[in-house]
């Protein structure tokens, strides 16, 4: 094909002829909403550095849930501030925990919403970690007995599908054996499978009131400069009976997106992180871009790469204008 008689233009000629060729495509049944859920009654606290997101209680979680119900969305994840944080976390498995008790109410008030819930105790140990702490480190075997304790937690408060990110080793087949164990072995195990260390993480600890007490989370995820490691936490999730798989972050992480389609046939999950969403949100309070079309162009880079789904705060405003 040759120039004059080929003409790429032809076919971007009117936005009919482009939405017919259109290659990907966006649609509000790929997104996932995440939620701050805080203990407490008639909270709703804008994050400074996450603007439009809150940390809210209950009743106003389950008021939020209802409204991306309605704009079609077909799920949220669940994250939790506890009333007290301690060594072990003890509120992430607790029956009375503040997601075990989230669950149940959206789950009252709105049973067509699909929840998931992050499987991990940095939200509530009071030393910002993801597990034990011991000789000043993670303890991984330790660890997966509480993750596991957790999972089982919030399988019996209603959740649909349970989301690990902790990145300890082993955590998928912990997990998936206690569920099974107890009766819920109809329960997917979406797993943060390649989640790198990132600076792209900072907004998310304001929100969620983790940022580590010492030193960082870099001896159990990943560094960012790798690659062929990413295809070994995969598989190991795979051989573990996990039912997704998700790369966090998502934007600078697009090549391991596309890499981990190429070479896994689960369901993949984008995690379109609190930095990438703040970034745009400041940029366009500044007038410096248009907020709504970078928006929507990052998503559909994601989608692009091959993300099946996304976790995305842009989510109820993408589905707005899905919908327009």
């Amino acid at each position: 094909m040759f120039f004059p008689e080929f003409r790429a233009r032809r076919l971007r000629r009117n936005e009919t002829i482009r939405r017919m060729v259109r290659e990907t495509h966006l649609r509000v049944d790929d997104l996932i909403y995440p939620m701050f859920s805080a203990f407490g009654k008639d909270i709703r606290n804008e994050i400074p550095s996450m603007p439009g997101i809150y940390q809210q209680s209950i009743e106003h979680i389950v008021a939020e849930a209802r409204e991306v119900f309605e704009l079609g969305i077909p799920a949220v994840i669940l994250f939790g501030i506890p009333e007290h944080k301690d060594p072990v976390g003890q509120d992430a498995y607790s029956d009375t925990g503040i997601i075990q008790e989230t669950i149940q109410a959206i789950k009252e008030e709105v049973p067509g919403l699909l929840v998931i819930t992050d499987v991990c105790l940095c939200e509530y140990t009071d030393h910002g970690h993801c597990g034990v702490i011991k000789d000043g480190d993670v303890d991984n075997d330790e660890t997966l007995r509480l993750l596991a304790a957790e999972a089982l937690s919030h399988a019996r408060a209603g959740a649909d599908i349970v989301a690990p990110s902790d990145m300890m080793d082993g955590r998928v087949a912990a997990i998936r054996e206690i569920l099974d164990a107890n009766g819920f072995d109809q329960i997917p195990v979406m797993s943060y499978a390649v989640k790198y260390s990132s600076a792209y993480y900072g907004p998310f600890r304001d929100a969620a009131d983790s940022t580590p007490q010492f030193g960082d989370r870099r001896s159990y995820q990943m560094d960012p400069a790798n690659r062929i490691e990413a295809f070994r936490e995969a598989a190991l999730d795979v051989q573990e009976c996990a039912d997704f798989l998700m790369v966090k972050p998502a934007l600078a992480y697009l090549d391991i997106l596309r890499d981990i389609k190429e070479r896994f046939d689960l369901p993949l999950v984008a995690y379109n992180v609190s930095g990438e969403y703040s970034m745009i949100k400041a940029a366009a309070e500044k007038g410096w871009i248009d907020g709504d079309r970078v928006m929507m162009e990052t998503l559909i880079g994601m989608k692009r790469a091959g993300a099946d789904l996304i976790i995305t705060y842009h989510a109820k405003e993408a589905a707005r204008l899905l919908a327009s």
